[in-house]
């Protein structure tokens, strides 16, 4: 395992929860990967040693969505999905 060590200010240390840090930290470093489809959310959470809903939720609270996709892609989803079980929109 490598270490970094990231320095805060005296004035930063009340505000910055240790666990809640690492954590966000950890999931920042492997959320290029999540994006490029190299990990699955999945398996990101479980180099975290977490469940993936709290990965999910822990990029929510950070502003990064689950789902990314502009509105047209969504419909083409929706459309698809709608096709495979034999129904229309």
């Amino acid at each position: 395992m490598q270490t970094a060590i990231i320095e805060i200010t005296n004035a930063m240390e009340p505000y910055v929860n240790k666990r809640d840090m690492w954590l966000k930290q950890r999931a920042m470093l492997l959320y290029p990967y999540i994006q490029n489809g190299t990990l699955s959310h999945g398996r990101a959470a479980e180099i975290l040693e977490m469940d993936k809903w709290s990965l999910i939720q822990l990029y929510g609270s950070m502003g990064i969505p689950y789902i990314d996709m502009d509105e047209a892609e969504l419909e083409r989803d929706i459309a698809n999905a709608l096709a495979a079980c034999g129904e229309s929109k």
